[in-house]
């Protein structure tokens, strides 16, 4: 059923009976999809109709805003049954978004116990490990027999995010190994936990940023991960479907950051116009004033320009050529970075590879640059000059903006500044600064204007 003519009519007609039957085996993803496209009010009402560990389900996947609009429209009772169903990293992220008075509706509808532990998960800092990790997990006792680890499985496993991997501590929560549900399925039912378990255990620590666990989900092809606290006792585990949020919260804020925009975390078409604006103005000014200081390099060879006006015929291809080339090794060294390839101490290497590289594509391009130049404008009496000039130029442009697109990077990582920001725009005012700079004063001594 995902007719959504369909769905308000039955909704319309109260048809809550064939609604409840017909959408019990729609995937829950699908659902939350249909409840973001109806009007707030029935969308409420198909939430209602849901049975309750289907609706947690569908709770979990949908926007934070029509997350709120449910749990301003939900009974205490209602409100209770969903946030019990969730998972608690679900919970979690739900509440970090939420204005306080819908966070202590939330927090005043739900057992001490489970208020307890999402007070505890706040308090990790916002992009630490901490903060996505949840504390459903299994875990089992080495002295436990294979047999009796099945047993508690099924005893506690209903409610856990999952029970692929199991974690085997003493009584101190120190955690000993892993061990995963295929090992304990293939081993007789006789045999020790401990026996089995693995103990080279790839672990993270609550504090560790969470793109630094992303990198480990990558290197070891993970789909969970032990988190450890100070003290080195599990307290949690992160999941690979949290991992996933991850890297496209952190992609979509880089990308927003290397196109000169604040990063937001609502889907394009959910944020408002003036929101969309705020994020973009700031740096558009910045930009702008930059743009100033190019269009004042221009004025200050005015006089060169009205003897030779063919001058600023190029200046357009410069200045594009140049922002082009350090918005290519910036991308580069930022995502080399982003995966831990290169550090800030590499910056000597990547002066010394970008401006090799800055070399052979720039003689490449100036001399291509030459020819074109030459054929097109060889009725002018300067024209040879004016060629060197241009090549020479672009020659400048092209190893000084792989070089400073390479270096920014490092001096914002090193400055504690997300690298993102030092990418294409303010290369690129840099840059045409410099190539102008240049162009002009090289066309000033050889055309001896």
């Amino acid at each position: 059923m995902n007719n959504l003519t369909e769905l308000e009519k039955m909704i319309d007609e109260k048809q809550f009976k064939l609604l409840r039957t017909g959408i019990t085996d729609v995937n829950p993803a699908d659902i939350a999809a249909l409840i973001e496209e109806l009007p707030i009010d029935k969308g409420v009402v198909l939430f209602r109709v849901l049975p309750k560990d289907m609706a947690s389900d569908v709770f979990a996947n949908l926007f934070h805003e029509i997350q709120q609009a449910l749990i301003e429209r939900l009974s205490a009772k209602e409100i209770f049954e969903v946030i019990e169903e969730l998972f608690l990293d679900d919970t979690v992220d739900f509440i970090e978004e939420m204005p306080a008075i819908i966070a202590k509706r939330v927090l005043a509808n739900v057992t001490s116990e489970t208020r307890e532990l999402i007070n505890q998960l706040l308090k990790y800092p916002e992009d630490s490990a901490g903060s996505i990790m949840t504390v459903e997990y299994v875990d089992l006792k080495s002295h436990l027999t294979v047999a009796q680890a099945f047993e508690r499985i099924r005893r506690i496993g209903l409610d856990k995010e999952t029970i692929y991997t199991c974690y085997v501590t003493d009584s101190e929560r120190v955690l000993k190994g892993v061990v995963s549900v295929k090992t304990l399925l293939l081993s007789e039912p006789e045999e020790i936990v401990g026996d089995i378990m693995d103990t080279s255990i790839i672990f993270t620590t609550t504090d560790t940023d969470r793109e630094e666990v992303v990198l480990l989900f990558d290197k070891y092809d993970l789909i969970n991960i032990p988190v450890m606290d100070s003290e080195s006792r599990l307290v949690g585990i992160i999941t690979v479907d949290d991992i996933i949020d991850v890297v496209q919260e952190e992609a979509t804020e880089d990308f927003e950051k290397m196109a000169a925009m604040s990063p937001s975390d609502k889907p394009y078409l959910k944020t408002s116009v003036p929101q969309l604006a705020k994020n973009r103005i700031t740096w558009l000014f910045v930009m702008m004033f930059a743009a100033m200081i190019t269009g004042g390099i221009i004025g200050r060879f005015e006089e060169a320009i009205m003897v030779v006006p063919l001058l600023m015929v190029f200046v357009p291809m410069l200045m594009d050529t140049g922002g082009n080339s350090g918005a290519q090794s910036s991308t580069m060294v930022i995502r080399g970075m982003a995966l831990m390839e290169i550090t800030t101490k590499d910056f000597i290497k990547i002066i010394w590879k970008e401006m090799r590289v800055g070399l052979l594509v720039g003689l490449l391009l100036s001399t291509v640059n030459f020819l074109r130049v030459y054929l097109t404008y060889n009725n002018n009496p300067d024209i040879l000059r004016i060629c060197v000039t241009v090549s020479a130029t672009l020659l400048f442009t092209v190893v000084v903006a792989n070089i400073i697109g390479g270096l920014l990077p490092i001096v914002a990582k090193k400055c504690r500044i997300d690298p993102a920001v030092m990418a294409a725009p303010l290369i690129t005012t840099i840059v045409d600064a410099m190539s102008l700079i240049v162009y002009f004063w090289l066309a000033t001594v050889l055309l001896s204007i």
